[in-house]
């Protein structure tokens, strides 16, 4: 199996306009996210994907990500630059014809490389080893090197050594390969890189004194806040608390991915339905002006006429059934938020509400963390079944269309054999 004529096509001409923009828009300083770190991106992906059976599709996606993941960097900001390349990526992908479905792929896959990383299919997961594949590389010192240069020029000043050497020796720590390959092929030199930084430092650790982020490859601002006093302090208390950092930033990237994957789901859905209802108006338009005059002349029509017209009003039907809004009652009482029982994150709980009940509300959610999960993941519940409905309701106008215009078509010409030849 191999990937289709279309498909490699477009693939060259991703690669034609990543290798443009890098060398026309990215700024000299991102000594380290260039054009030759994409390209070593993608021969990651490329070897690592040679060892999981993918599909043509799965490779197909997985390299345009892979060539799209850092063109964000093309608007001279660092953070987050996975919004930018994802921006690029999808102009580009549509302006090629790519389908909806491989454009949504491919913006998931840029976006699980944010730090902290958060891939969920095996595309994500090896694009993900593949963007930190030199961290086991034989000439990481080197990179390293490169992306020091860039975080002092980026940032305009300069990064002490053993500071620089603690961020990495803590990101290390933190750090995972996903993939199996990756596991036995790579995480052994980066653990021979990591007892190397921690000899080179000592025993000493280097406070964080300094506001910017730990990792040395996170640029965003939420990521460059000062540490708490329990990340400052040492041992098993501070590694927890970066822990449970982590763990919450892991938690918030995955309910943002899981909106935006099904709002675009949504979106995807709206279109096809208004595809099918201009169809289909289209179709009926032509009945009425062209077939209906002429019905006393040709008799024997009238019957596939009423047909195709049947199959035309149910299609829409079920169209704008799919598209048709629905909003709850928009109100909600003191006890609801008090007992939890109300998702503030949904416009339709709350549009009738007044600002200042509606404010009081909001800061009662802020104060609970749980409450905040629970709403979104109610927020995400719901989403899922609002979908579930279009999709179905879309399907049923799709097969409606399909099975009657070829009935139609088949009673339009049994119409012409027969009736016409009486």
């Amino acid at each position: 199996m191999a990937m289709t004529e279309t498909q490699l096509q477009i693939l060259s001409r991703a690669q034609a306009y990543v290798s443009d923009l890098f060398r026309q828009k990215v700024n000299p300083m991102f000594a380290f996210h260039n054009l030759g770190h994409t390209e070593q991106v993608v021969a990651a992906a490329q070897e690592l994907a040679a060892h999981y059976p993918l599909s043509d599709e799965d490779q197909y996606v997985l390299l345009l990500a892979a060539w799209f993941h850092d063109t964000g960097f093309s608007s001279g900001k660092a953070e987050d630059h996975e919004k930018e390349s994802i921006r690029l990526a999808t102009g580009f992908l549509q302006g090629e014809g790519v389908e909806p479905h491989i454009v949504q792929r491919v913006s998931s896959c840029i976006q699980a490389t944010r730090m902290p990383q958060s891939p969920l299919s095996t595309v994500e997961k090896i694009l993900c080893d593949a963007d930190l594949y030199h961290l086991g590389a034989p000439d990481y010192k080197k990179i390293n090197g490169m992306l020091r240069a860039e975080q002092e020029a980026y940032f305009g000043k300069e990064l002490p050594k053993k500071e620089w050497r603690q961020r990495n020796i803590e990101f290390f720590e933190t750090h995972q390969y996903f993939t199996e390959y990756a596991q036995q092929h790579r995480e052994p030199k980066k653990q021979e890189w990591l007892r190397q930084l921690r000899k080179k430092q000592g025993d000493k650790e280097v406070p964080h004194t300094q506001a910017m982020d730990v990792s040395p490859y996170v640029f965003d601002a939420a990521a460059t806040e000062p540490p708490s006093k329990e990340e400052k302090g040492g041992g098993a208390a501070a590694a927890a608390a970066r822990s449970e950092k982590e763990r919450e930033r892991s938690v918030q990237t995955m309910f943002r991915l899981t909106s935006e994957n099904h709002i675009n789901l949504s979106s995807q859905a709206d279109s096809k339905a208004n595809i099918m209802i201009s169809v289909n108006s289209i179709i009926i338009s032509i009945m009425f002006s062209v077939l209906l005059g002429r019905l006393e002349y040709y008799p024997h029509l009238a019957l596939p006429t009423l047909l195709l017209s049947a199959v035309c009003v149910a299609t829409i039907i079920f169209a704008v059934l799919a598209t048709r809004p629905y909003v709850n009652k928009g109100t909600f009482s003191e006890d609801d938020i008090r007992n939890r029982r109300t998702n503030l994150l949904f416009f339709g709980n709350f549009h009738r509400m007044q600002l200042e009940e509606y404010n009081w509300a909001m800061n009662e959610l802020l104060k609970d963390r749980d409450y905040i999960y629970s709403s979104l993941i109610k927020d995400t519940y719901y989403l899922g079944l609002v979908l579930a409905r279009k999709y179905k309701l879309l399907r049923i106008s799709y097969t409606i269309f399909m099975y009657g215009l070829i009935a139609a078509v088949l009673a339009f010409i049994g119409a012409y054999i027969w009736g016409g030849g009486a």
